[in-house]
C-alpha cells in the first residue's frame, strides 16, 4: 500500500487519499460476511468507553491512496463488502465517497459507521453536500455514539443499544428510516 509523505492541504481532496487508521482486509464482526474494512482516522465525538479512542485524533494515523486501497480490495475475491469505521468516516466524507463509488463499480455492498445519527446527517448535508454523497453509496449506516451506559455485547454490529443499523436503500425510497433487517 502506498503511504504518503507530506500532508496535502485538504486530505481526500482531488488527490484521491484518505488518512486512515488502519485497515483489517478480513473481518467477520464489522458487517455481514466477509469485509474490508477502513478505519478512518479523526473523529469528533470522542465517546466514552470508544473502543478506538487511538483514531480520535485528526493528526495520526497515516495517509493512503485510494487507488492503493482499491488494489487491496480487487486482490480477494472472497469479499462482500466493505465497511468504513473510524473514527469518523463523514470527517473525510469526500475522500470516503469516491472510495464507496470505485467500490461500487466492483458489486461490493458498503456499510458506513458513524457516530452522528441519520437525522444529524440529513439536517447538515446543506453545508456538507459531500455527506449527501456518502450517505447514497451505503448500503447500511449504522449510526449514533457509542454510548457506555447502553453497552452491550450481545448486539449484532453495534456497541451500544442506542445505534441502530439502517437500511439505506429502503430509507431512501420510503423517505423514512428503515431498520435493517440482518
Amino acid at each position: 500500500m502506498t503511504l504518503m509523505t507530506s500532508t496535502p492541504a485538504v486530505t481526500g481532496s482531488s488527490a484521491g487519499i484518505i488518512r486512515i487508521a488502519g485497515i483489517e482486509p478480513e473481518s467477520i464482526v464489522d458487517g455481514p460476511g466477509i469485509r474490508y474494512v477502513v478505519f478512518a482516522q479523526g473523529c469528533r465525538h470522542r465517546c466514552p468507553g470508544c473502543h478506538n479512542p487511538h483514531t480520535h485524533s485528526f493528526d495520526g494515523g497515516r495517509l493512503v491512496e485510494i487507488d492503493a486501497i482499491i488494489q487491496e480490495i480487487k486482490s480477494n475475491p472472497l469479499l462482500d463488502g466493505i465497511t468504513l469505521s473510524g473514527g469518523e468516516p463523514f470527517e473525510q466524507a469526500a475522500a470516503f465517497s469516491k472510495l464507496v463509488r470505485r467500490v461500487r463499480e466492483m458489486n461490493l455492498d458498503v456499510i458506513v459507521y458513524t457516530g452522528y445519527t441519520y437525522e444529524q446527517l440529513m439536517d447538515g448535508i446543506h453545508a456538507r453536500p459531500d455527506w449527501s454523497s456518502l450517505l447514497d453509496g451505503a448500503d447500511l449506516l449504522i449510526d449514533g455514539p457509542f454510548q457506555q451506559d447502553k453497552k452491550s455485547l450481545l448486539l449484532k454490529f453495534r456497541g451500544s443499544s442506542n445505534q441502530r443499523i439502517i437500511d439505506m436503500k429502503k430509507t431512501r425510497i420510503l423517505n423514512k428510516i428503515v431498520p435493517a433487517e440482518i
